[in-house]
């Protein structure tokens, strides 16, 4: 189970909304508790790279992937160095598209035990986020129990 505030998923459909037609992404730290329960903490947003060494747009524009600035993951590790709360996942959005795993995510994913928040944006208006494990070598893709509650 994934727990998360209402003003952390407000952020991230928001910056969905703002990155639409193109994907938005960043990190989600938190605490994981000994029965694996994932409460997210803290919401940090990251450019799409993609974007940034992609122009003039082609195949890989932006639309249908997405890459987190390795800086933006380097300073949240070194931010949360001395807490008891650790990188739990990412998240990203899937314009016009629906808020599952596609084969690019499937092939990108290199860490199974993060956390991988998903929010569809159509036409410009954000749904619902769902939340994923995915396993690239095992081609495993779950749905995890995602809980927006006020005591994340």
């Amino acid at each position: 189970m994934i727990h998360i505030s209402p003003s952390h998923c407000a952020d991230i459909t928001a910056q969905a909304e703002r990155a639409y037609p193109y994907e938005c992404c960043g990190l989600l730290a938190g605490i994981i508790s000994p029965d694996k329960t994932v409460t997210v903490t803290r919401v940090v947003a990251s450019a799409n790279t993609v974007i940034e060494h992609h122009k003039p747009p082609n195949e890989k524009s932006g639309r249908d992937s997405f890459e987190i600035d390795p800086q933006v993951r380097f300073d949240l590790m070194r931010a949360l160095s001395d807490t008891d709360e650790t990188i739990v996942g990412h998240y990203h959005s899937h314009p016009d598209h629906p808020a599952q795993p596609s084969e690019r995510d499937l092939d990108m994913a290199f860490e199974p035990e993060l956390v991988w928040l998903i929010v569809s944006v159509r036409t410009g208006q954000a749904t619902a986020p769902q939340a994923w494990r995915l396993n690239r070598d095992t081609r495993k893709i779950t749905k995890v129990s995602l809980e927006i509650c006020e005591n994340s």
